[in-house]
């Protein structure tokens, strides 16, 4: 299926403001791979179709994740909307026709991260953060930092204000966000102690 196939079914099968968040995120990761030197392509798609799975009702993602075999952990079952990534992922390969292995992992990991993010994953998590419509306090800070910041330092920004997020809702921090700020903090240190 190409892009413009891709565009015509997710709108159909997604409400009007979703579909077009997902544009604008794909248009978000494409400008961030081309900085950041990630091939525009596979940003563009993993953008367009991250929440692609989000065509479920939360109530209906447990039954869908167990129907693709995907296991998950306490903290999915408590929040269940984020099953929407992993679903997402095996629904981007079934109904889209993406067998890349890169995009399908970005699109898993859009919602909560996790160790050894690739760019891909870095981009897409990021560009999920600061697509045109969000409005919210941060995100006009996160958004010059898509301009002026590293990669690492972008998205350990991007975590931080996440994590900040959730706590001051009381809802629970998934582990796999906390595992990929801690990698870049020590990632950090361990460059800061090696720098002459």
């Amino acid at each position: 299926m190409n892009y413009e196939a891709m565009k015509e079914e997710l709108a159909r099968r997604l409400p009007q403001k979703r579909y077009e968040h997902s544009l604008g995120v794909a248009d978000t990761a494409v400008m961030l791979a081309e900085r950041f030197g990630v091939d525009a392509d596979k940003a563009r798609i993993a953008g367009l179709l991250h929440d692609c799975a989000r065509e479920y009702a939360v109530t209906e993602l447990p039954s869908e994740a167990a129907r693709r075999s995907i296991d998950y952990g306490e903290v999915e079952r408590a929040m269940p909307l984020l099953l929407h990534a992993y679903v997402g992922a095996k629904r981007a390969a079934e109904l889209y026709g993406v067998k890349d292995a890169e995009i399908q992992q970005a699109i898993w990991r859009h919602t909560v991260g996790g160790e050894r993010m690739t760019k891909l994953d870095k981009i897409v998590y990021f560009a999920d953060m600061i697509e045109p419509q969000r409005d919210y306090p941060e995100v006009k800070a996160l958004r010059e930092l898509a301009y002026t910041a590293d990669l690492d330092a972008m998205l350990l920004e991007g975590l931080s204000k996440s994590i900040e997020f959730i706590l001051e809702t009381g809802r629970l921090i998934h582990p796999a966000t906390v595992a990929a700020r801690n990698e870049i903090l020590l990632s950090l240190r361990k460059n800061e102690r090696h720098e002459p």
